[in-house]
């Protein structure tokens, strides 16, 4: 019988990696893609099988073909990003299913030819990071406007009190028996004066660590506000379209889905009495900026009433829910990043809001 040629030395080799590597990718207990430099499926974990819905019959397929299961419009260009640049890319994803993911997308690169030849995409559940990120923000919100509130509400009554001191005193002249009470009074009241300063101080430097910039994708801020006002949206029978013509920004998370969610949760609360919320979101590039749009059919803004409603606790109907802290938080964020907020209104027939986002696409 003819023996089979024997393999050299070169081929067993390669046998054994590819040994290696089905080996680990069939006992990792994370979800693992393995795609190649021309988007094909080559590997899978069995977790990945199991998250995202994947068969056996998926490898070789494009990659583009079988993401319909995760919320990540913008897999190609961030896997070709990889392979060009030769550098790690990490980012957040919601998948169909709601859940939260960080992916890392690692460049796999062959070393003898200096060359990335696919890349290696994990995924790791955060789902519970943040939602406690979400319970969080809503604490730290209520914290600044409490904050906020203590702070304004006391320096009118502290300045009255100063007043009356200060007349006090010039009632009473320089009697030896009244002088150190008054004293006493006058250092209590710079005391508390300075105090609310420190707590105003405190109210801003304490939001700093919103503002460190990660990769944020629109889609998922959207996906995210719908979700949070889910109640809303089904009770007011809003209808909510979107087209993102720019998919990412570099910019503080919790600050775009801040701006996000106050614009959404707005055109649905001041909604007509006669019709359902339709309600379309955009983003553009506009310059150095990126333009992200909110648009409704709702009850609309008079004239005069436009610069108002970006000022603290304005709030145009006292029958709507609310602090009336939201658009002077939009406006802020929007400011932060040298951008700016615009507002096109005609009441009866809606408004839009153009928030214009200065980051890295």
């Amino acid at each position: 019988m003819e023996q089979p040629p024997k393999k050299s030395r070169s081929q067993r080799k390669l046998i054994e990696l590819n040994d290696e590597l089905e080996n680990y990718f069939s006992n990792t207990i994370i979800p693992q893609l393995f795609v190649d430099a021309d988007m094909i499926l080559r590997k899978f974990t069995p977790p990945a099988m199991k998250h995202f819905n994947l068969s056996a019959e998926d490898v070789g397929r494009h990659i583009d073909d079988v993401s319909s299961n995760i919320r990540f419009p913008t897999i190609i260009e961030n896997i070709e990003e990889v392979i060009e640049s030769s550098k790690d890319l990490e980012k957040e994803i919601q998948t169909t299913d709601k859940r939260w993911y960080q992916l890392n997308i690692l460049p796999y690169i062959v070393r003898k030819e200096n060359r990335t030849n696919g890349v290696i995409i994990t995924f790791i559940d955060i789902n519970d990071r943040i939602d406690m990120l979400r319970r969080y923000e809503k604490l730290n919100k209520r914290y600044e406007n409490i904050i906020f509130s203590m702070s304004h509400d006391i320096k009118g009554p502290l300045s009255n009190i100063e007043g009356l001191v200060d007349a006090l005193r010039d009632m009473q002249g320089e009697e030896a028996d009244t002088k150190p009470v008054m004293d006493m009074l006058s250092q209590s009241v710079r005391n508390l004066r300075s105090t609310v300063v420190e707590l105003s101080d405190i109210g801003e430097s304490d939001t700093d660590f919103a503002k460190v910039p990660e990769r944020v994708n629109f889609g998922n801020m959207i996906e995210d506000a719908k979700l949070a006002l889910k109640d809303k949206i089904y009770e007011a029978g809003a209808q909510i379209k979107a087209e993102i013509n720019v998919p990412e920004i570099i910019l503080s998370r919790k600050n775009v889905r801040s701006i996000v969610y106050n614009l959404l949760s707005n055109a649905v609360k001041y909604r007509a009495p006669d019709r359902a919320p339709d309600i379309f979101i955009k983003t553009e590039a506009s310059g150095d900026f990126i333009l992200l749009s909110v648009s409704d059919n709702g009850v609309g803004i008079e004239d005069d009433k436009k610069e108002a409603i970006f000022e603290r606790h304005t709030r145009l109907r006292k029958d709507v829910e609310g602090t009336g802290m939201g658009l002077f938080i939009v406006k802020r964020l929007a400011e932060d990043t040298g951008g700016k907020v615009e507002v096109e209104s005609k009441l009866g027939e809606g408004t839009t809001f153009h928030v214009c986002l200065k980051g890295q696409r």
